[in-house]
């Protein structure tokens, strides 16, 4: 075996992936030769880009999410080999997507101004579950009394959705254009096949929801994306107009105090 050869050294790529069940970065991949048989790095992404295209028409494809690369059963297929498993898939509640769509667009963020936004107060619950499933983390605190902690996504959270990087993420204003993919039956829809083994391996027997409504979502990444549509027009305000609302709010505070003063005494 030449492993200089891109086509040689794809089919070892593979096998790699296939063993290890989760994402691996190139880092990774490359330690995995001794340093005298050690492929060049434009050999490997060669490689890659022939194992990629050795996938088209397969039921299977090479996916690069944040942590790295992965092979992964195609979505369309998840109906039916979500069969394989006994559990029924999981499915989050409203209040959950809320929090975690402001969070992925408006991170860093704190529990505070996600309460502004959402116009209700956020279950100490959903924050607890987001972090044990390490879709979440805690970056910094904001200084301000009280100094509240500073919510972001992490990794965990774009391989679980099969993103890249924070950049995947479509703009708001696209969402109204994307079509949802056909399912079946809500009840009979499972997560994708390598969503639900990273979240049987993070979650097991733990209802996901909010504690007080019903999960009824069914997980996929677009159908996130077009929850938050349909969430954003019952928002206490736009994502944007509280931006804007902040500084408006300052001014008549201050015209207020202005006016206080002004009262004879």
């Amino acid at each position: 075996m030449n492993l200089n050869e891109p086509r040689d050294l794809a089919p070892l790529l593979e096998a790699f992936l296939l063993a290890s069940g989760k994402p691996q970065p190139l880092e990774r991949l490359y330690e995995l030769f001794e340093e005298a048989e050690r492929p060049e790095p434009p050999v490997f992404k060669k490689a890659l880009q022939l194992l990629g295209k050795s996938c088209e028409g397969r039921a299977f494809e090479l996916k690069e999410v944040a942590s790295g690369y992965r092979l992964q059963i195609r979505e369309r297929y998840a109906p039916w080999v979500g069969r394989l498993w006994e559990e029924r898939p999981q499915r989050y509640s409203r209040a959950m997507l809320e929090t975690l769509a402001l969070i992925a667009y408006r991170q860093p963020i704190t529990r505070g101004e996600i309460e502004d936004v959402r116009g209700v107060t956020v279950n100490s619950q959903i924050i607890k579950t987001l972090l044990e499933r390490e879709w979440i983390r805690i970056v910094g605190y904001r200084d301000v009394p009280g100094r509240p902690a500073m919510l972001a996504t992490t990794k965990a959270f774009l391989d679980y959705f099969n993103l890249k990087s924070l950049e995947d993420l479509p703009p708001l204003a696209d969402l109204r254009e994307m079509e949802p993919e056909p399912l079946l039956d809500i009840d009979d829809a499972p997560v994708p096949a390598h969503l639900q083994a990273l979240a049987d391996a993070s979650f097991e027997g733990e209802e996901v929801g909010d504690g007080d409504t019903a999960p009824k979502e069914e997980t996929s990444f677009r159908t996130l994306l077009l929850e938050l549509d349909d969430m954003e027009q019952g928002l206490k305000t736009d994502f944007d107009d509280l931006l804007r609302e902040q500084p408006q709010a300052a001014i008549e505070d201050q015209e207020d105090d202005e006016a206080e003063l002004e009262k004879p005494a």
